[in-house]
């Protein structure tokens, strides 16, 4: 948590920062974010500068001193930043030349007034609180105090149409309100969203889905004309109705399926194993929480494409979810998102009905159980949580507080499980392929993977517990193979 207090001697960088501008006589000034979080006592690890002339080359000697990653953002426009891993987290520090002849100016040019402060960093002393150096600004500090987010400028967004999105970003962030006039002007120039990288519109739409916000911001952002603009696939399920089990449509079931989420996980915001998996990383600083957001937004995208009315005028959607698996994967190239972001996004989606064909049975047996956590891997409660939520969110007229009751005795046991399991050591495969090829004489081939499968099913289940047993079966499976 920041403070008030918060001085230059708490941040070793910045100390050596404002000795190298005043050596260079370059005047700095720290603008933006991080001071803005200062007043609202939040904890930042991103700092901006505003440099008068030359902040590329004092970006490069900054990142020299502190042994920083240097990252050249744009040289027409004098950008760059320095990257560096401090506590197990990545601190960044952005250098941008002035976009005007004055600080002034420049600040005028930023996205909304909340981010228009600054300081002197070349006149700061070591133990000055960096509150009380921050320059005059009445109508920030206005706006912070009533927690508006108002454009800096009617130029803001067409400046920089990423600030389309970040408005909803910061939004969900800070708690804060859209000021009406930026609200209008927003909605107004939404397409020009997509004029941005799909890189840069990743990152903001992955700081709402990281935020506990994020249903509420989905929703407005909805109603705005700026989801269906980000992520065009999302439009197909808008007014396609689901049948007695459901009560709303399933673009309105797949927000409230996100809203649903939230209030699971602030009902199990004490578990902290559970806090340790939602938060660890998937890949590029986005967490697994985000991931599952996203998995709720996209897990019934097959559905128009496989509805079908069945004699009796029931509707089924038989297959949705490995066609919603494809279009997921469509999205998340077209979101530029990693591989592993990829894979755990198709498995959640892949696989959210499982937990409900678990919760078919009184108990599910423990073959079912273990192929459930085999198929799914790291995802598995990733998919649970997001099985409950989709649970928590089908109130036809069909669905009963049974069904619900039911379904979470079911998955929060298997959650349970799946903990336990993790911090046990690695069950140890009895036989190998290396094993089939010397012991049995086999020769590589598909069957390979069937076999070691199910040897591997049957030691987990108690049915082997040696390798003399685990190689007899091997064996017998061969044999049924040849046959």
């Amino acid at each position: 948590m920041a403070s008030f207090m918060t001085s230059l001697k708490e941040y070793p960088e910045l100390c050596l920062l404002r000795d190298l501008v005043r050596r260079k006589k370059l005047k700095t000034w720290l603008v933006g974010g991080f001071l803005r979080d200062l007043f609202l006592e939040r904890e930042g690890h991103d700092f901006d500068f505003a440099v008068e002339k030359d902040a590329v080359r004092l970006a490069r000697a900054f990142a020299k001193k502190v042994h920083g990653a240097f990252v050249l953002l744009d040289e027409e426009h004098g950008c760059a930043r320095v990257a560096r891993k401090k506590a197990g987290r990545l601190w960044t520090f952005d250098f941008a030349d002035l976009r005007a002849r004055t600080l002034r100016a420049d600040l005028i040019k930023r996205d909304f007034t909340v981010n228009t402060f600054a300081l002197d960093l070349s006149a700061l002393s070591l133990d000055e609180p960096f509150t009380g150096a921050v320059l005059r600004n009445t109508r920030a500090r206005a706006d912070l105090a009533t927690g508006t987010l108002r454009m800096a400028s009617v130029r803001a967004f067409k400046d920089d149409p990423l600030r389309l999105l970040r408005a909803y970003s910061l939004a969900a962030q800070l708690g804060f309100t859209i000021d009406p006039a930026t609200k209008k002007a927003v909605k107004a120039q939404t397409s020009l969203i997509r004029e941005v990288s799909p890189e840069r519109v990743r990152e903001e739409l992955f700081k709402i889905l990281e935020s506990p916000r994020a249903a509420a911001t989905l929703k407005t952002m909805d109603k705005d004309g700026m989801l269906f603009t980000i992520i065009p696939q999302l439009r197909v399920m808008e007014k396609v109705h689901q049948g007695v089990y459901h009560h709303l449509d399933v673009w309105r079931h797949s927000l409230e399926v996100v809203k649903q989420l939230e209030k699971l996980l602030e009902e199990l915001k004490d578990d902290p194993d559970l806090a340790v998996y939602l938060n660890e990383e998937i890949a590029g600083g986005h967490s697994r929480k985000a991931v599952i957001k996203l998995a709720c937004l996209l897990h019934d995208i097959g559905k128009p494409d496989t509805r079908k009315k069945e004699p009796g005028g029931r509707t089924s959607f038989h297959g949705h979810e490995h066609v919603g698996r494809r279009i997921s994967r469509i999205v998340a190239r077209n979101l530029m998102l990693s591989s592993r972001e990829r894979y755990a996004l198709e498995d959640m989606v892949t696989c959210h009905l499982r937990p409900g064909y678990l919760s078919n049975f009184k108990k599910p047996s423990e073959r079912a159980v273990f192929r459930f956590f085999r198929d799914v891997k790291e995802e598995a409660v990733a998919t649970l949580l997001l099985s409950m939520a989709d649970q928590r969110s089908t109130r036809g007229p069909l669905t009963t507080d049974y069904d619900v009751k039911h379904h979470e005795q079911i998955a929060f046991p298997l959650m349970a499980a799946y903990f336990h399991k993790r911090k046990e050591k690695p069950l140890v495969r009895l036989v190998t392929g290396h094993d089939l090829i010397k012991v049995l004489k086999m020769k590589p081939g598909p069957q390979f993977a069937g076999i070691l499968g199910a040897v591997e099913e049957a030691q987990h289940l108690g049915k082997v517990a040696t390798k003399e047993e685990a190689l007899l079966l091997a064996r017998k499976m061969a044999g049924e193979g040849k046959s």
